[in-house]
This record gives C-alpha cells, sequence and structure tokens, in this order.
C-alpha cells in the first residue's frame, strides 16, 4: 500500500463518517498520511538537492562538506517528517472543529464555528499530483493555525461546505 492508508474498510469508514457532519463528540479523522509523507520527503529532496548539486559544481574540502550537509539533512530529517505526517486527525464537535497533530510536541487547535471567517482549499503541483491537498482555516485571530494538510479533496471539499455553513449559522446567532 503506496500511501500508508488504512485498508480500504477501515479508510471508507473513516470517510464515511467524516460525511456525516458535526455529530456531536464525532470520532477522529485521520489524514492520507502516507501521501502527505511522501510529498514532505520529496520536497526534502528537492531541498538536500541544492547543496550536492552546488557539491558537483566545488572542488576539495568545499565539495565534501557540501554533500555531507546534503547527506546529513536527508539523514537527520527522513524518518521524523514521515512519523510527524502520521499525527494529523481533527475531530468534528458540536460546536468547534479539534485539530491535533504534533511529533514531540503535541498541538492541539480548537476552532469554534463562529469563529471562521473562511474556509480555503490548497493545493500545490506536488499535491495535486499525489491527490492531496490543505484545508485552511481562517479566523479573526493572525496567530490561528487552523490548518489540515494531506486531506484527499473530494474529502477536503465536503468539509469546508460543512464547516462554511455551520460558521454562517453559528455568526447568524450573534
Amino acid at each position: 500500500m503506496i500511501d500508508g492508508e488504512p485498508p480500504s474498510g477501515a479508510g471508507s469508514q473513516v470517510a464515511a463518517r467524516s460525511a456525516g457532519g458535526g455529530n456531536g463528540d464525532g470520532d477522529w479523522h485521520e489524514i492520507a498520511r502516507g501521501r502527505l509523507a511522501l510529498a514532505r520527503r520529496i520536497k526534502l529532496l528537492a531541498l538536500a538537492a541544492v547543496p550536492a548539486v552546488v557539491a558537483g559544481l566545488t572542488n576539495g574540502t568545499a565539495q565534501l562538506v557540501l554533500a555531507a550537509a546534503a547527506a546529513g539533512l536527508l539523514a537527520l530529517a527522513w524518518y521524523p517528517l514521515g512519523r510527524s505526517a502520521r499525527t494529523w486527525r481533527f475531530r468534528e464537535r458540536g460546536e468547534d472543529l479539534l485539530i491535533d497533530h504534533g511529533l514531540l510536541v503535541r498541538k492541539q487547535v480548537v476552532v469554534p464555528y463562529g469563529r471562521m471567517q473562511f474556509v480555503d482549499i490548497v493545493a500545490g503541483p506536488l499535491e495535486r499530483s499525489l491527490g492531496i491537498c490543505t484545508l485552511r482555516l481562517h479566523t479573526a485571530s493572525a496567530a490561528s493555525d487552523a490548518r489540515i494538510p494531506g486531506l484527499k479533496p473530494a474529502l477536503a471539499e465536503q468539509l469546508r461546505d460543512r464547516l462554511a455553513a455551520l460558521g454562517e449559522a453559528r455568526m447568524a446567532g450573534l
């Protein structure tokens, strides 16, 4: 299984539960973890290619240092990038959306539906080729880090529409 997702039965159950909407304290929904890890590792390879190419253009000690920097970057970041991608999950609750992630430091972001100003979907060329995107939630707070990377586009669109409707309904009561 290339993208590290749950077997088809479990993945379809997650998608079915996610399509259900704000059902109180719903289940945790996972993202396309394997695809997100692959996208992050491809970006790492592109980043490590810069010192490797420069190393090929230089001579002597600088070449060894740059080649070692590229190899060190790959060696140190490869595993944590994959593990970090596996930590992302979200949960739709009655009044808010809970986003949980983090490898060494766990971070939970709670976004009340009534505080959402708009929700958008972002996908670069690499993400589009892997069939994933990122859902971003914008609130009045400039410090808000509410995003869910690694979602399949169909699920992201359903979630965006549902969150936008819930946000409008909660704001109407203000």
